[in-house]
């Protein structure tokens, strides 16, 4: 699993101290599972993904129970991220489109780490950069950090100057295949170009 960083992290503080044990966690998460957690399976014991309760780009509930019967392709990011999102969600829409009509099993979710800035419409307008497939999740602190803890998923801000906006966001990046049961079916590596993630889609979606 990467863990996306957009600067140098800063020193001192119990933020700091919270940072370290995330990533102590995501490195954790790849020795539990291993060959096995990027090979299409997961380890034993190790439960990923939940039910969750956000809102979609037009300021509507979504819950996890709506996509019922469409394999869901999680992706956990922010709309100020400089690149690893931006770059993740175009190979997710390229290879989509390679991957024809089982694409339309497939029910592609952009979830934001960053819900002080990305409000609905932000994320709205961001995933819709990357065409009309994917769609947007947001909602308050408590939620976020439930779906988060739900998927096991490494987030922390990092203060970059003074002002209330001056931060990015540390997070873990990986792709979250669930299947039409809502269960967990394998995470997909996020570095993987259109034509590999959809190789990776055509053998895991039926």
């Amino acid at each position: 699993m990467s863990t996306n960083t957009d600067d140098t992290r800063h020193s001192g503080g119990p933020g700091r101290v919270y940072a370290i044990l995330g990533l102590v966690m995501a490195v954790l998460l790849i020795g539990a599972g291993g060959y096995i957690w990027f090979s299409g399976g997961s380890a034993p014991g190790l439960t990923v993904g939940g039910p969750f309760a956000l809102t979609n780009g037009d300021g509507k509930p979504v819950a996890d129970t709506d996509f019922r019967g469409k394999y869901m392709l999680v992706y956990f990011g922010y709309t100020y991220c400089p690149d690893v999102c931006p770059t993740t969600l175009n190979a997710v829409a390229d290879a989509l489109d390679k991957l024809g009509p089982k694409a339309d099993r497939i029910a592609p979710l952009f979830i934001t780490v960053d819900p002080k800035r990305d409000s609905p419409a932000v994320v709205k307008q961001f995933a819709a950069a990357f065409g009309t497939r994917i769609q947007g999740l947001t909602g308050n602190a408590a939620q976020i950090a439930t779906v988060a803890k739900e998927y096991r998923v490494y987030y922390a801000e990092h203060r970059t100057g003074p002002g209330p906006d001056d931060y990015s966001m540390d997070h873990s990046s990986v792709l979250y295949l669930m299947g039409p049961d809502g269960r967990f079916i394998a995470p997909i590596r996020a570095d993987m170009d259109p034509d590999q993630l959809a190789a990776a889609l055509a053998k895991l979606v039926s």
